[in-house]
């Protein structure tokens, strides 16, 4: 298990920029990462997701403007995110899982079993 701490939110005006970071307590660097949000009445949905592989996907609502990352300290999970929408604004969980053995390759299932407390992202217009 991995104790992890966000920061980073903040309120900025439509088109802004903020970079989220998600700090751990152990190395990531082979594990299954992504980032979540959350807005009011609405139910989670996953933004990004950096695998132990170090393959990356994206949401179709953030293609081209948010970056997941994982720091070079291999303890830090980045979230560089440009041009934000209203509609981003949320709160914004770090999730991570260890990879599983699958026909004898680890692989990321993209079900999460650790998560931080979430830091808020307002966006205005």
């Amino acid at each position: 298990q991995v104790q992890l701490v966000e920061s980073g939110g903040g309120s900025v005006q439509s088109g802004g920029s903020l970079r989220l970071s998600c700090d751990a307590s152990g190395y990531i660097y082979t594990l299954c990462m992504a980032w979540f949000r959350q807005a009011p009445g609405k139910e989670r949905e996953r933004v990004a997701t950096c695998d132990n592989d170090g393959s990356k996907r994206y949401a179709d609502f953030v293609k081209a403007r948010f970056t997941i990352s994982k720091g070079n300290d291999k303890k830090t999970l980045y979230l560089q995110m440009n041009n934000l929408k209203p509609e981003d604004s949320g709160m914004y969980y770090c999730a991570a899982a260890r990879p599983v053995r699958i026909e004898g390759a680890l692989e990321c299932t993209y079900e999460y079993s650790d998560w931080g407390p979430g830091t808020q992202v307002t966006v205005s217009s």
